[in-house]
């Protein structure tokens, strides 16, 4: 999912608008803010911080969205897998993996029972 997205998302779960977050944001108007969550620009690592806070969730989280997006090394595809992937219910993103572990020939790391 894109950073965007995800900003919208929390926003809206929050009932948090632009200008809400743009007083809780360092240097960061809601133009700016607005323009985030539009997608048209990216916040820097101290805004992220912030709006981690505002929305109460592990700046980690944030950025590792934003660094997935901008990893050269990740195909479209990837893209797509992780995103089909994380539309899935924790069961069916263990048989998932467990297809493409077989598939790829490579062990599972749970040992199993015998």
């Amino acid at each position: 999912m894109p950073l965007d997205t995800t900003l919208q998302l929390l926003a809206r779960a929050r009932g948090l608008s632009a200008a809400d977050l743009a007083t809780a944001i360092p240097r960061a108007g809601v133009a700016t803010v607005s323009a985030w969550l539009r997608g048209e620009k990216m916040p820097g690592r101290e805004q992220l911080d912030a709006l981690a806070r505002a929305f109460g969730v592990p700046a980690g989280a944030l950025l590792a969205e934003l660094a997935s997006t901008l990893d050269p090394a990740r195909t479209q595809g990837e893209h797509d897998l992780l995103a089909a992937y994380r539309a899935l219910d924790t069961r069916q993103q263990g048989a998932l993996l467990e297809v493409a572990r077989s598939m790829a020939g490579t062990r599972s790391r749970r040992r199993r029972r015998t």
